[in-house]
């Protein structure tokens, strides 16, 4: 029923509306569930292309036995409350994860990217990451070294001389600035093969607006970033006029 747990029957229709092509929202609708629940279940369970109804009820079998809690010796606290609803942050946690895997993170990179994003301090070290996700040392320090390859996370040296990872503004403006270099080499590989093709053929031609198109987009992140930051630093708001 809606807001418990998918039953094996509902898995099964969520597999049939993906081989129909039917977007998360409509085999929500359909289930009379709420499209997060839809997407997270898919995200979580190997995509749209690569989804299973009965691989995908047993994985959730196997999570909901290990979860019961077994607190580690000389565990810290949870995340803050501040008199905040637990229930409805897990929520949002699994919500926030779900999207960040949609725009291509690795799971576990985005569980330790929504962490970083929820606490108030904005950093964490790696054994706060490893108590707070309930995971294996080994499987933090992968997904930190992945997002710090994508400029999404960076690390500091706190008085104890612990790693601390950080997320702040300035790392979205470095992780953007970064995305729109990404076209660089494509770019001028377009136009090399523009030059070697020829003058006024039609595959040279298609080379140069291949090229002319992601030069502009490139230079319009760039811009956009710029902007965006001077904006937010002296407290405006980046999308107003």
């Amino acid at each position: 029923m809606p807001g418990g747990r998918l039953t094996q029957q509902e898995r099964r229709r969520i597999a049939l509306g993906l081989a129909d092509g039917l977007p998360y929202a409509e085999i929500a609708r359909r289930l009379g569930r709420p499209t997060s629940t839809v997407t997270r279940e898919v995200m979580r369970n190997g995509g749209p292309t690569a989804y299973r109804a009965d691989a995908a009820h047993r994985a959730t079998e196997r999570r909901a036995r290990r979860r019961a809690p077994v607190p580690s010796r000389g565990a810290g606290p949870l995340p803050e409350s501040r008199g905040r609803d637990a229930r409805a942050v897990a929520e949002y946690e699994e919500s926030l994860t779900t999207v960040l895997m949609a725009s291509g993170l690795p799971r576990m990179a985005a569980r330790v990217l929504t962490c970083l994003f929820t606490t108030d301090a904005g950093s964490l070290t790696a054994a706060e990451l490893v108590r707070r996700l309930q995971v294996s040392a080994a499987s933090v320090s992968k997904a930190i070294a992945f997002l710090e390859g994508q400029s999404l996370v960076r690390r500091e040296r706190d008085e104890r001389r612990r790693d601390r990872y950080v997320v702040d503004d300035e790392l979205f403006y470095q992780a953007t600035l970064s995305s729109a270099r990404a076209h660089d080499q494509l770019i001028r590989t377009a136009r090399q093969g523009a030059a070697v093709l020829g003058p006024d053929t039609p595959a040279a031609d298609r080379l140069e607006n291949i090229a002319r198109y992601l030069d502009f987009i490139s230079r319009s992140i760039a811009r956009a970033a710029e902007e965006a930051r001077a904006v937010l630093r002296t407290g405006g708001d980046p999308s107003a006029p």
